[in-house]
This record gives structure tokens, C-alpha cells and sequence, in this order.
């Protein structure tokens, strides 16, 4: 697998539950805003629903749009559009939040490492990475390895191998990133662009309640423009919250190359490709990038 050139160094708090509502991939949806909820087990998987098409993409979670943000993500995480060979991922990238796995980062001393092996667990007992858990409960919050090495690594590249594992994968990106960000775009009326650049966010910064959050990016955007569904421009508003991502990106060392967001999204951005459609020439840390 080629090395990232800067994995994501996210979340330095335990991601919050979202209670996401189901919006159906190919209909035209009333907007609605994700809320923190205590849940006490995971929402199930969402169903597609099977109504008539709608002429055009409602947003990111159409299936074609979401396979587009899948590869931006994983250029600037992983430096590969292939982004479903990341699901055996794995490496401590010396950012103190200990290993860092999977198609989106799930990190050991973050908690979402800890959630996706939980319902991993819950789907298919005695797995591979079952025994982990006192440890990684253990080792949330702290950059320790602590009762993961020697073998995490190696077991957590054999559990990739499994079907079950990759859809919890899938399902925990989805649960506490993607579809969260998604339906606050869409409360917010923006169009695919600017879901993904809330996805994006999240996926780096995390939504819990620090200063660098998604939730502190967003306010400080609306510090300085309103969006769509408030009678603002979309376009400046989006400029507003790519300034305060790449602020919030400058806070720490680790992110200081801002290029996902200079040579990527804001070229999107200036072209006016509000919709995030294809053809998409972009950027990462000098490496271009084209989907067809």
C-alpha cells in the first residue's frame, strides 16, 4: 500500500453518538439536522428505499457521489483513490492518539476504534479482535499500546479479510461521519460541494466539543455567512467555513499542509461545481488527482 503522505490526526475527543434519521439514498428529502442522542445500541443499517428516482442527485449519499467522496477522501488519507483496499490499513503515525486503521482512520485512543471492534464483536463473537477489547478500553484517550502489541496489527490485517468486519467498517463511517455530515448539509441547504467539505471536517477534526471541532468550524463559518437555508449565498458561504477549516487545520502541526482543502476543494469551489459532478481534476500534497 503506498504511505500517506499525512494521515488524518483527528479527534483528540471520543466521538459523540449521533441518532441519524434515515434519508433514502435516491429521493428527494425533507432536510433534517443529526442530534446528539444517548443511545445504548447502534442504529441499524439504513435500507434504500424503493420509490422512483428522482431526476437528479439529492446530495452526497447518492450512491455515485458518495463513491466520488469516498476516493477525495481516501487521495488526501491514503494517497490512492482506491480507497477499499485501506480496510487492512494500519499504523501509528506518531500523533498521540495511538493506531490508526481502516477506511477512515479509526484511532485507539480516540474511541471509534473501540466502538467499530465493539459492534464487530456484537455482529460476530469471537473474532479475531475480540480479545482486544479490555485493552482498547483500557488505552481510550491515551497514545498507549498497551495490551495491543505484539499482534494487534497482524490480526487486525486478518480481520480485513472477513466480509463481517469491512461492513462494520462501512457501517461506523457511515453512523458517526458521513451520514451526520450529510444531513447537516442538508438542513443547511447545501449541495453535494458542501457535504463533502462537512465530511471532510468531520473525518479530520471529529464533532465533540473542542475548539477545533467540526461543530466550533461550522459556528465559526456562520460567524461570517449565512447559509442557504438561512437566504445566503452558497457559494460564500462555503468560503467562509473553507476559511475556518483551514484555521482550524493550522491550530495543530499535523495539519498544517492545507492543500485537501486549497488545491481540492476550494478548485471545485471556484469552478462552481456546486453539484460535485465529474469530470474532477484536483491536488493533494502535489499528488493530482482526476475522476472521469
Amino acid at each position: 500500500m503506498h504511505a500517506p503522505h499525512q494521515r488524518a490526526a483527528r479527534r483528540s475527543t471520543r466521538p459523540v453518538r449521533i441518532t441519524v434519521i434515515a434519508v433514502g439514498l435516491a429521493l428527494t428529502v425533507i432536510p433534517v439536522t443529526a442530534y446528539a442522542g444517548g443511545l445504548t445500541h447502534r442504529a441499524t443499517p439504513h435500507t434504500t428505499a424503493t420509490a422512483p428516482r428522482a431526476a437528479a442527485a439529492t446530495g452526497l449519499d447518492d450512491p455515485a457521489k458518495k463513491e466520488i467522496a469516498m476516493k477525495l477522501v481516501s487521495s488526501a488519507e491514503n494517497s490512492s483513490l482506491d480507497w477499499k483496499s485501506q480496510y487492512k490499513y494500519i499504523e501509528d503515525i506518531d500523533d498521540d492518539r495511538g493506531y490508526t486503521a481502516g477506511i477512515i482512520g479509526f484511532c485507539s485512543g480516540t474511541g471509534d476504534m473501540l466502538d467499530l471492534v465493539e459492534l464487530y464483536t456484537e455482529r460476530k463473537p469471537g473474532n479475531v479482535l475480540a480479545k482486544y477489547l479490555p485493552a482498547l478500553r483500557k488505552v481510550d484517550g491515551t497514545p498507549s499500546h498497551e495490551g495491543l502489541d505484539p499482534n494487534f496489527t497482524k490480526d487486525w490485517a486478518k480481520a480485513a479479510s472477513d466480509s463481517a468486519f469491512r461492513k462494520a467498517q462501512d457501517d461506523e463511517r457511515d453512523r458517526v461521519y458521513f451520514n451526520p455530515a450529510v444531513e447537516q448539509g442538508k438542513a443547511d441547504g447545501i449541495g453535494a460541494l458542501g457535504q463533502f467539505t462537512y465530511y471532510d471536517a468531520i473525518v479530520m477534526h471529529g464533532d465533540g466539543d473542542d475548539s477545533t471541532g467540526f461543530g466550533a468550524i461550522r459556528k465559526r463559518a456562520l460567524s461570517k455567512a449565512k447559509p442557504p437555508s438561512q437566504g445566503g449565498d452558497q457559494t460564500a458561504y462555503l468560503n467562509a467555513f473553507l476559511d475556518a477549516r483551514v484555521w482550524a487545520m493550522k491550530q495543530e502541526a499535523a495539519h498544517e499542509d492545507t492543500s485537501r482543502v486549497d488545491t481540492a476543494q476550494r478548485v471545485f469551489l471556484k469552478k462552481g461545481n456546486l453539484d460535485l459532478n465529474p469530470p474532477l481534476d484536483w491536488k493533494v500534497y502535489g499528488d493530482s488527482y482526476h475522476i472521469g
